[in-house]
C-alpha cells in the first residue's frame, strides 16, 4: 500500500515544506500560522494568493485573530477536496458577499465547480450514463463529499 508520493529533492539535505502537511497542527495553534515558514513557501509558490490574504484579513477583522485564522485554516483544509482554482473563486465570491466562514467558501467553490461542469449545449436524445452530462454522480464528483454539504 502506497502511503505518500513526493517529488524527489535533488539537493543533499534539501527540504520541501508543504503547508497542507501542517494544517492539523496549526488549527490547534493558530497563533503560529502567520509566521510559519510553510506559509511563506506557499505564498512564493502561488498557492496562497492575495485573495487568500484579503479573505483572511476580513475574517480576522470580523472574528478576531484566533477565530479568523482558524477559519482560514479550515478553508485551506478544503483544498484537499476542491481544486485550487475553484477554492480561490469561492474565496473571492465569499469575500465580496462578506461571508467569512469556511462553510460559505465551500458553498461558493462548489457553485463555481457545478457551473463549469454543466453542459453548455442542449442535449438531444438519450445521454449515455457515466459521461457526466446526465449522470448526477459524475457531475457532483468529488464535491459531493465536502464536509457538511450534501450533494
Amino acid at each position: 500500500m502506497e502511503v505518500a508520493r513526493h517529488e524527489r529533492l535533488i539537493a543533499e539535505g534539501g527540504c520541501r515544506l508543504d503547508l497542507d502537511h501542517y494544517l492539523e497542527a496549526l488549527i490547534r495553534k493558530p497563533g503560529a500560522f502567520p509566521g510559519a515558514t510553510a506559509l511563506e513557501r506557499a505564498r512564493s509558490a502561488g498557492k496562497f494568493t492575495p485573495v487568500h490574504d484579503a479573505w483572511w484579513a476580513a475574517a480576522v477583522r470580523a472574528h478576531g485573530d484566533t477565530a479568523g485564522t482558524r477559519a482560514l485554516i479550515e478553508v485551506l483544509l478544503l483544498a484537499r477536496h476542491v481544486s485550487h482554482e475553484y477554492l480561490v473563486a469561492g474565496l473571492a465570491t465569499a469575500l465580496r458577499a462578506g461571508a467569512l466562514t469556511a462553510d460559505a467558501v465551500a458553498l461558493e467553490a462548489r457553485k463555481v465547480a457545478q457551473v463549469e461542469d454543466e453542459p453548455t449545449g442542449t442535449l438531444r436524445g438519450p445521454v449515455p450514463r457515466g459521461r457526466g452530462d446526465g449522470d448526477v454522480s459524475a457531475r457532483v464528483g468529488r464535491f459531493g463529499t465536502l464536509p457538511g454539504l450534501a450533494p
